[in-house]
């Protein structure tokens, strides 16, 4: 399979977009896109969580503390930009965040946006499965792209080159934030409280939301370094892998970023697609098959 479709689609997704671009801000579609999704979601678990509070409450008065606009953002950008915040001063890393507002600026947008809404539809089968190829895109760039390249090209040899801090980087930006969100009410609809139990909105499960978003982080970040030698230890451990499966006389070439970073992406998807089946307790049944592909052509009778 041709990989060219894909990566014309990531150069298009990766152009600053207007009018952004007019007063010299890259701002790319692709960014927006992320950020909108990622703000939706977080509506939505916090609109499921409140109606769940509210149902265990049952006649008596629950205790639910008026939504802020501030504190909505403040969940976003802990989550998006926890994980960074932890990794980046432990490797003497600028963070993003730090030498521009641009990264702050789109998300605090995008959660304006959202909150504006009147209604957004609860997640189910329907809305997250086709959202699913979206959610392989925009991950594949910031596991293949965003995490790899201030690792590789550090100051330090010996960080530049550690295949550990690497996927070290990613579990933790990947999945840094999740866990302070983890210790802090902060999706909940009562008032903010330090708690150092599992949150029910993120339960590690198997092939469960957490599972599969803890070990994709890695997993995608070291398979885009071994297809692309971003380190020597990954052009080794490629070399050896190649001599396992019987090629013994040519040498192994790298693969081309933008190549590597479209087949991630198509291996996100299929585990997005997986993750939301799984999530959902898709029952593979002659008429729920039916009821699907009904779904993906358009028919909604």
């Amino acid at each position: 399979m041709s990989l060219q479709p894909f990566i014309s689609l990531y150069r298009y997704a990766l152009k600053p977009i207007a009018p952004f671009s007019w007063f010299g801000i890259e701002v790319c579609s692709i960014e927006l896109i992320a950020a909108l999704r990622f703000c939706t979601i977080l509506r939505q678990i916090r609109e499921d969580l409140n109606v769940k509070h509210l149902r265990r409450a049952g006649d008596k008065p629950a205790s639910v503390e008026e939504r802020s606009f501030l504190r909505d953002v403040c969940t976003s950008l802990t989550i998006k930009f926890g994980g960074e915040a932890i990794i980046g001063p432990l490797l003497g890393i600028p963070l993003s965040f730090v030498h521009s507002g641009i990264p702050l600026s789109v998300y605090i947008v995008a959660q304006a946006i959202v909150e504006y809404i009147p209604v957004i539809p609860p997640m189910s089968l329907s809305t997250e499965l086709p959202l699913s190829i979206v959610d392989g895109f925009t991950r594949a760039l910031l596991h293949c792209s965003l995490i790899p390249k201030p690792i590789i090209t550090h100051a330090s040899p010996v960080t530049a080159c550690s295949p550990w801090t690497l996927l070290l980087s990613s579990l933790v930006i990947a999945n840094g934030g999740f866990f302070i969100m983890g210790m802090v009410t902060f999706l909940k609809p009562t008032p903010l409280t330090l708690h150092m139990s599992q949150p029910a909105e993120r339960p590690i499960k198997p092939y469960g939301w957490t599972a599969t978003d803890f070990w994709c982080a890695p997993f995608i970040t070291g398979l885009y370094a071994l297809l692309t030698h971003a380190q020597p230890f990954w052009a080794e451990l490629h070399s050896v892998i190649s001599t396992v499966l019987g090629n013994r006389g040519d040498k192994v070439v790298s693969m081309d970023p933008e190549a590597a970073r479209a087949l991630c992406a198509l291996i996100l998807v299929g585990m997005s697609i997986t993750r939301t089946t799984k999530n959902y307790r898709l029952v593979w049944k002659r008429g729920e098959i039916h009821q699907l592909i009904l779904f993906l052509i358009g028919d909604r009778h």
